[in-house]
C-alpha cells in the first residue's frame, strides 16, 4: 500500500467519522428536540436545516466520500487479495449503499416533500409527526450506523 493511499485512508476515516457525527446528532437528540417544538417551529427549523446543508463543508465531505468509496471498491477489484483489501472494499460498499444511496433514495425525497409543505397547515404538522419524523429518523440511523461500520472497516484495513 502506497503512502499516498494510506494517507487517503486515514483522511477518509476522519471524514466518515465527521459525517457520521452529524448523522448521530440528528438521531440522538436533534430530531427529538424538533418534534417537541410547539406549533410548526420544528417543521420550519428542519426546512431551514435542509436548505443550509448544501453549504460546502458538509457536502464536500459527503460527496467526496462517495467518490473515494468508488476508488476503494475499485481498489478491491484490482488490488491484491488480502484481508486489508477486502476490508477497504467493504468500507466503500457500506458507505455507498448505507450512507450515500440511503440519503438519495429515502432522506432526500422526504426532505423534498417537507420543503413543499406550508408550515401553517395542520396537515403539515400531521405529516411531520406521523410520516416525516419516523421515516427520516429511521433512515438517518441507518446512515449513522453505516458511517460507523465504514470507518471501522477502514481502520481494520490499515496496515
Amino acid at each position: 500500500m502506497s503512502v499516498l493511499f494510506l494517507s487517503l485512508l486515514e483522511a477518509s476515516i476522519l471524514a466518515i467519522a465527521l459525517i457520521g457525527g452529524v448523522f448521530l446528532a440528528f438521531s440522538d437528540f436533534i430530531m427529538r428536540s424538533l418534534a417537541k417544538v410547539d406549533g410548526h417551529g420544528g417543521v420550519e427549523a428542519m426546512q431551514s436545516i435542509n436548505r443550509e446543508v448544501f453549504r460546502w463543508v458538509f457536502m464536500a465531505l459527503f460527496l467526496g466520500m462517495a467518490v473515494l468509496s468508488l476508488i476503494f471498491v475499485g481498489y478491491g477489484l484490482f488490488g491484491a487479495v488480502s484481508w486489508a483489501t477486502t476490508s477497504v472494499t467493504m468500507a466503500g460498499v457500506v458507505y455507498l449503499v448505507g450512507c450515500f444511496a440511503v440519503t438519495a433514495v429515502f432522506n432526500v425525497p422526504l426532505n423534498t416533500a417537507l420543503a413543499s409543505k406550508e408550515t401553517s397547515l395542520s396537515a403539515t404538522r400531521l405529516y411531520w409527526l406521523d410520516t416525516y419524523m419516523p421515516r427520516w429518523s429511521f433512515w438517518n440511523t441507518i446512515r449513522t450506523l453505516s458511517c460507523i461500520v465504514s470507518a471501522a472497516l477502514l481502520l481494520v484495513g490499515l496496515p
